[in-house]
């Protein structure tokens, strides 16, 4: 269960706005945290707390296959990352680093910044504490939620000693 406030971004946002391609030289995730979402919001690596939420809208973390986005976004103190649609490699990078990402579909125009939420990426139960209004995702499967309470799926494989049959 999560809870906190909104940073609501658009449409397409490429993850070359979540990280810029000059921070790809570092590894280090607090350094690539310091430039999360800098393109289009300055405000961001200043001003976020741990726990706050980020909302975007359709094809969110579209573009190059920069493993940097997730990891930027994760280490800023995003616990979990809402969206209309993911773009599916980012998708894939969020969830190998233990990031929940939650798909909504049109609902995700009724969040706004500022909002607050509490998500419960087990049952997919998204509500916003600020409007009442209550969304539903798609819960993520028991071993996505694995891998997420594992801090990644390095550290899943590493503790099961790989992965569980029929996973």
């Amino acid at each position: 269960m999560f809870e906190g406030k909104v940073w609501r971004y658009g449409d397409n946002i490429d993850t070359d706005v979540i990280i810029p391609a000059r921070y790809l030289n570092t590894f280090e995730p607090k350094a690539l945290a310091a430039h999360c979402m800098e393109a289009i919001d300055t405000t961001f690596a200043g001003s976020v707390q741990q726990g706050d939420i980020m909302v975007g809208g359709k094809n969110f973390g579209c573009g190059s296959s920069r493993e940097h986005a997730p990891i930027a976004i994760a280490a800023s103190g995003i616990p979990v990352v809402i969206a209309a649609s993911f773009a599916r490699i980012f998708y894939r990078n969020g969830i190998n680093i233990g990031l929940p990402l939650l798909e909504i579909g049109d609902d995700v125009e009724k969040i706004r910044a500022g909002d607050r939420l509490r998500v419960d990426t087990e049952t997919g139960t998204i509500e916003n504490l600020t409007t009442g209004d209550t969304f539903h995702a798609h819960p993520l499967p028991g071993f996505v939620q694995d891998i997420a309470r594992a801090g990644g799926l390095l550290n899943y494989i590493r503790e099961n000693g790989g992965f569980r049959h029929g996973v």
